[in-house]
């Protein structure tokens, strides 16, 4: 079950999601999920909900009892007005509970269809007369910049009524509230439209001016490390603010179930007066497993130096890697089984293994191989066995196999 009826004094967790199963990764943890539809998303290849299953997921989510907030945060074109009036209109026959937004032909069309409206932290809004400003022209809540402190938060909290977003975990973007134009000028695809490349997670030298290369200790010169409040939020909830929002619409589902179910921990933990120091350093190395490029505060604590930069690295930093291993062929309910062809590699009883498709998500140890109705330890490449499952997948599900870089041959 989901978190219907949950009574608590501490801010909403929200949590980006794009598919079903994503939702259902983060079902037992979140109060609410962010989303898109297949247009008008700063992630472009989020592609998954569409005009036509948009009821059906927002019903979905709501089944769960959470609320849903669809992100409409791109630029409008002149030539967008007609296909946001329609986007909206089926927003609002679909029950979203908000729509997220900067763009103020989305804001006041929004509005005018009495829809909520969250202002995006690409409005980059960072100071109490910002807020009281989209809060004159309707809007419900403010995702604030996270150029801000923790003590400018506190100090915008006290002088504005409107309700307070902040984010607690994932990417952080080299520019100011993630309105970049270097992947337009460089590549064509513009970041303020969903299409960002991420040329400032490429390798970069930095010459002087006599074409001399500058040594700065690595080569990932814009990469900017990834956000993680986990050892810090009982500060970051006595600032008072309404909800803690997790980026990562593109991560994949075991990233959404982990990093979801670490903040629901703490931020249970916390409203106890449970949470220890202890507690704090096992959620991080729990959160260290899953996608990372190195974690920072960002600019919680003041303008962050080297620390907040991931020089030395190219993306992921997490010590887990995942391996593709094959597909699902076919699910036998009766027998808590699934027929599973090895297309890249072999299995072996003990490995662990995550098993993930539009719809699925479910992480695994393998308890049981069988081949020809009998039991095995092993199955090696090309064969198709039979997997026991604990839940249902679905045919053409993918299986990966979970695995340290230490065990790598790498």
């Amino acid at each position: 079950m989901g978190n219907t009826g949950r009574q608590s004094p501490i801010p909403e967790l929200v949590v980006g999601v794009r598919n079903l199963a994503l939702l259902s990764a983060c079902r037992d943890n979140a109060d609410a999920v962010y989303f898109s539809l297949d247009r008008f998303s700063l992630r472009a290849r989020a592609q998954e909900i569409t005009m036509d299953c948009l009821g059906a997921f927002v019903e979905t989510v709501a089944g769960y009892g959470l609320r849903s907030y669809m992100a409409v945060n791109t630029v409008i074109y002149p030539d967008d007005l007609p296909e946001l009036d329609c986007v909206l209109e089926a927003a609002g026959n679909a029950g979203v509970d908000a729509i997220i937004a900067y763009d103020p032909a989305v804001i006041c069309a929004a509005l005018d269809r009495g829809l909520r409206v969250h202002i995006s932290t690409q409005a980059n809004v960072s100071n109490a007369r910002a807020a009281e400003f989209y809060e004159t022209l309707g809007a419900s809540r403010v995702v604030l910049s996270r150029e801000l402190s923790m003590r400018q938060i506190i100090e915008i909290g006290q002088q504005t009524s409107i309700e307070l977003e902040v984010f607690v975990h994932g990417a952080m973007c080299q520019a100011v509230s993630g309105r970049c134009y270097l992947s337009a000028y460089l590549l064509g695809r513009s970041a303020n439209c969903g299409d960002c490349a991420q040329p400032c997670r490429w390798q970069w030298t930095l010459h002087d001016d006599r074409g001399a290369e500058v040594e700065l200790g690595g080569k990932y010169l814009l990469s900017a490390r990834d956000l993680c409040m986990i050892e810090h939020l009982p500060e970051l909830m006595d600032t008072g603010v309404c909800a803690f929002k997790v980026e990562g619409r593109l991560r994949n589902a075991s990233y959404t179930a982990t990093v979801s179910g670490c903040y629901r921990e703490a931020m249970d933990a916390c409203r106890d007066g449970l949470y220890t120091h202890e507690q704090a350093q096992e959620l991080k190395k729990r959160l260290e497993r899953e996608y990372n490029r190195g974690f920072s505060t960002g600019f919680y604590f003041g303008v962050p130096g080297p620390d907040g930069m991931g020089y030395e690295r190219d993306m992921n930093a997490s010590p887990v890697r995942r391996q593709a291993v094959g597909v699902v062929l076919n699910y036998y309910p009766k027998r808590c089984a699934a027929a599973v062809r090895l297309l890249e590699q072999g299995l072996t009883v003990g490995d662990r293994i995550i098993i993930e498709g539009a719809t699925t998500y479910l992480e695994q140890e393998v308890k049981s191989l069988i081949m020809a109705g009998e039991s095995i330890s092993a199955a090696e490449r090309g064969q198709e066995v039979g997997l026991g499952v604990p839940d249902r997948v679905r045919e053409n599900d993918r299986i990966f196999k979970l695995k340290r870089l230490s065990a790598l041959n790498v």
